[in-house]
């Protein structure tokens, strides 16, 4: 199932995001790129963890150039709908965004998130160095190990490569388009699985769940 007969837009270029970047004060920021499904619920849900500047929909792990948000749910160019979120390390650690990312996910789910299937919307961690790596492998062991969740976990960590920034209308689509976001998050029963996988611990660190 997709999203994409029901929404309809333009494409933007596709662009490389650095793992580090600037803000306007001149602090570093740091790059973490999730895959978690819906890329428009991702968005809205980091958007609210301090320490998150700006977070950016878009499409990785494939090999088509410049893909298009119809190509890619599809099938077959091997990317997957993903979130860069650019974040302030003073404020908000790589740890506590793993954390929060599994807790926001059903990672025991192989298959797509929710009503959304397919490889598109598979989950996935990339990790842009060696320590991101360590981190996350860190963080999977432990979810693993803590028996929380019934099923094993499914989601990968793969190497960052390319980012290719989405199409201009799903960049802050739950703010552009608000009743038809709450409606697709509604009806696509993705709060009432992840509560009822994580309990107490469902979107925990996520403002306003």
């Amino acid at each position: 199932m997709s999203r994409y007969a029901s929404f309809v837009a333009a494409s933007m270029l596709a662009v490389f995001a650095p793992h580090h970047t600037l803000a306007a004060d001149g602090d570093e920021l740091a790059v973490a790129t999730f895959a978690g499904g819906c890329f428009w619920c991702v968005e809205s849900d980091f958007d609210t963890v301090p320490g998150v500047v700006e977070t950016i929909s878009g499409y990785t792990g494939g090999t088509a150039d410049d893909p298009t948000y119809k190509q890619v749910t599809k099938g077959g160019t091997g990317h997957r709908e993903a979130v860069q979120i650019r974040y302030d390390p003073k404020q908000v650690s790589y740890e506590r965004l793993l954390h929060i990312f599994w807790r926001s996910v059903d990672p025991t789910d192989g298959g797509g998130q929710f009503c959304d299937r397919g490889e598109s919307y598979q989950t996935a961690i990339f990790v842009g160095n060696e320590e991101e790596r360590r981190l996350a492998e860190a963080s999977k062991e432990a979810l693993e190990q803590s028996m929380v969740l019934d099923s094993p976990v499914v989601t990968p960590i793969e190497p960052a490569g390319e980012f290719h920034p989405a199409e201009g209308y799903h960049q802050d689509y739950y703010t552009k388009s608000p009743v038809r976001y709450r409606f697709y998050r509604f009806s696509c029963g993705r709060d009432s699985r992840v509560q009822q996988l994580w309990g107490k611990q469902a979107h925990d660190g996520i403002e306003g769940h």
